[in-house]
């Protein structure tokens, strides 16, 4: 019970990353916010919570306004009487996203918008609030891809996660002397229904499990385990740090054949 008595936040929280966020920091004790634009599945995430005994709350708005991020923060605050972690998951990776030549400017633009635009808009929502706790925590979910190029080409999704590791570094200096820290997770592939459609294809994945040294996706469940930790006191002295997770594969040479 970690997280008893906080008020956690969580973008994109419909699925994949942010369900299993939610259900941990639910499970920790924490009263949980699932954000997203699916306003019925976020809302079915939130039931689930509550039907377990804990407490949730769904809200819905399109993360890439800042009326709709204002909005849902202060709802929620609303409802809970404050707010104390915030953890910005949501994002999209197009199919369209490759090299910079191939991809489109509505390509890039809606990829900004939706992984760095939306990570700034809903912390400028939340700041005030996560201060006022004199206990705040952001957590922004960055990638691998912040860190190390990509093999295989998503410029749009790159830069814009590389933005969300500055950013974040940032808000951990302007913050650092006001209780209110800011960190960043790196995950590598994560069995998420988005990445497990596009790997269904058995060459697909064949191609991009030699990357990975434990031959696997992450779970979702695994990166939850790490950003309830985040959320916790228990990381109190923690600020301005990327988490990288991803089974080894930044700290890799590229695997061969021989290793497969």
């Amino acid at each position: 019970m970690r997280l008893k008595g906080k008020r956690v936040f969580i973008t994109g929280a419909a699925g994949g990353i942010g369900r299993a966020t939610a259900e941990k920091c639910a499970a920790e004790g924490a009263r949980v916010v699932c954000a997203d634009l699916r306003g019925e599945a976020a809302e079915a995430v939130a039931a689930s919570i509550r039907a377990g005994g804990g407490e949730a709350l769904a809200v819905a708005g399109d993360l890439t306004k800042e009326d709709a991020c204002a909005a849902m923060i202060a709802q929620s605050v609303r409802h809970f009487g404050g707010l104390e972690v915030i953890f910005n998951n949501a994002g999209i990776c197009r199919n369209d996203d490759a090299g910079p030549v191939e991809t489109s400017l509505d390509s890039w633009n809606a990829t900004l918008a939706a992984n760095l635009t939306s990570v700034f808009l809903c912390c400028k929502a939340a700041i005030p609030h996560l201060l006022a706790s004199g206990n705040g925590v952001i957590i922004n979910n960055a990638s691998i891809v912040a860190l190390v190029g990509s093999a295989f080409p998503q410029i749009a999704y790159t830069a814009a996660k590389g933005g969300v590791l500055a950013m974040t570094r940032e808000l951990a200096i302007i913050y650092a002397r006001q209780k209110l820290r800011a960190v960043a997770i790196c995950p590598g592939p994560t069995a998420t229904p988005l990445v497990k459609a596009f790997l269904a294809d058995a060459e697909a994945w064949a191609l991009r499990r030699r990357y990975i040294p434990m031959g696997r996706l992450a779970e979702p469940a695994e990166i939850a385990n790490l950003v309830a930790f985040l959320a916790s006191d228990d990381a109190s002295f923690i600020t301005g740090s990327a988490y990288t997770i991803d089974g080894g594969l930044t700290a890799s040479y590229v695997i061969d054949d021989s290793q497969v």
